[in-house]
């Protein structure tokens, strides 16, 4: 079966990734092996079927239907379909404030751009 949709990641879900694995692995190398792993394969699937995840519940009562996710416990994967690509926007603990972390996504995005 190929893949329908490309999979690719922002910068910003890329070091909250190296941020949980990095924690984990001062524990537990071969935990943080795993983790990686299990949240790597998951989120590849999503070439597959994107639309499998639920649209993120915080967003979606504020009238937001754009974001979906997936749970790989206790982490969310937050992430946006266009067109033939699957855009990997946050991966954050389950336990946060979905608003927060995104807006703390949004500041650190818009640091990482040149002002014209």
């Amino acid at each position: 079966m190929s893949a329908d949709y490309q999979v690719r990641w922002a910068k910003t879900a890329e070091s909250d990734l190296a941020e949980i694995i990095e924690y984990i692995m001062q524990n537990s190398p071969a935990n943080a092996h795993e983790v990686f792993n299990k949240i790597k394969i998951k989120t590849e699937d999503l070439a597959l079927l994107p639309d499998r995840g639920r649209i993120v519940p915080e967003l979606f009562s504020q009238g937001i239907s754009l974001y979906r996710e997936i749970i790989i416990a206790p982490w969310r994967v937050i992430y946006r379909i266009a067109e033939k690509t699957v855009f990997i926007l946050a991966v954050i603990d389950s336990r946060r404030n979905v608003e927060d972390v995104l807006l703390e996504h949004l500041i650190r995005i818009n640091n990482e751009k040149p002002l014209s």
